[in-house]
């Protein structure tokens, strides 16, 4: 196993002792289960979790080197995972409150082993976490339609939800890739999840019509950037033309388009975004605008109301904080987990430059 790297700092901004200070704030709202809630209780209504951001927080644990956290985290999903891959769609205080299982949150934790792996080279615990790692890829893969997208969850009695959702279908095509590299890592090769990821990142790029409409929410801006399905000249004009409607000057980027509010997770990822595709100079831009919602002990405001000039939605979020530490990661370029957004498995995250998989007649799933 590999030294661990110590934690990223982005000069002028954030200083390496402000970063774990940030993950420390992770920490203090972890439950006891090793669960991490998006935030503890809020004038005494608790926070819920889910397995997506729970992953997340889980990563920039482990960025910031509170290795023992994360772990436990890990473990706690993986030992509530249910017999067919899926986890429940929020737990409130350890108690199940949305049995449905979502896509994107079923297919994350390859995102997070892949990342562990590449931080700690512990092929121990990837081996360890593989099972689950399988088990979720292919409940998400069972949600595949004929076309390609990926259906956003399925009901506690089996039905598949009639809609596919861009921002979960671009996070999913990062996971499968994530997931590929990981079997192939542990010499268990799935030829046909690549086939999935290839056939999923077409659709997002070229296919629009698959998804329902959230255009409001600039994570279906940004998201198709962020998780690689577009990449290049595409990328760029994406953003371009999205721009205006999303990003406050001096303030960071909205969490929808026709509110007056800018939140710092959904800035931080457009944050790697703009790395991503080699705009460093308005990452690190926006990075520094988003300081303006750092709490004193470390802790990140979820968001800002800027017409009525008061923080909202009015709790310090844990996936707020992951995001500013795996951004800031990204910009230090300090961690083997930096690139995650780049690259995966040596091969630059983006589309495949094989035959597109419709043409060829490679459809996998029909549900």
């Amino acid at each position: 196993m590999r030294s661990e790297p110590g934690p990223p700092s982005v000069p002028g901004v954030v200083s390496a002792d402000d970063i774990v200070a940030t993950a420390r704030s992770i920490v203090a709202q972890q439950e006891p289960s090793g669960a991490i809630p998006w935030f503890a209780p809020l004038d005494g209504v608790p926070g819920h979790v889910d397995a997506w951001n729970h992953v997340e927080a889980a990563m920039a644990l482990s960025v910031a080197g509170l290795r023992e956290h994360a772990r436990r985290a890990y473990e706690w999903l993986r030992g509530v995972q249910r017999p067919d891959g899926s986890w429940p769609a929020k737990w409130v205080l350890g108690e199940v409150t949305e049995p449905g299982g979502e896509s994107n949150h079923a297919a994350y934790l390859a995102v997070g082993v892949w990342h562990e792996l590449l931080l700690t080279g512990d092929e121990d615990f990837a081996r360890h976490m593989w099972p689950a790692v399988r088990r979720g890829i292919e409940f998400v893969l069972g949600l595949q339609t004929r076309r390609g997208e990926i259906r956003w969850m399925r009901e506690p009695d089996g039905r598949a939800a009639d809609q596919a959702l861009l921002t979960g279908c671009s996070s999913i095509y990062q996971a499968l890739r994530c997931a590929v590299a990981l079997a192939e890592r542990l010499d268990e090769p799935r030829p046909d999840w690549e086939l999935a990821a290839d056939q999923l990142g077409h659709v997002v790029a070229a296919h629009p019509e698959a998804f329902a409409d959230k255009s409001r929410w600039s994570m279906d801006w940004y998201y198709p950037v962020l998780a690689g399905p577009v990449r290049g000249a595409a990328a760029a004009r994406r953003l371009a033309e999205g721009w205006d409607a999303y990003v406050v000057p001096g303030l960071g980027c909205r969490c929808v388009s026709d509110q007056p509010w800018v939140t710092a997770a959904e800035t931080c990822e457009l944050v790697m975004a703009l790395d991503a595709i080699g705009d460093r100079d308005r990452a690190l831009e926006l990075f520094a605008t988003i300081q303006h919602l750092r709490h004193e002990d470390g802790s990140y405001w979820t968001g800002w109301q800027f017409e009525n000039r008061r923080h909202f939605p009015g709790d310090r979020s844990t996936y707020t904080a992951a995001a500013v530490i795996l951004a800031a990661d990204v910009l230090a370029d300090a961690t083997p987990g930096a690139r995650l957004f780049k690259e995966i498995g040596g091969r630059p995250l983006g589309p495949s430059p094989a035959a597109d998989p419709i043409a060829c007649g490679c459809a996998l799933v029909t549900v």
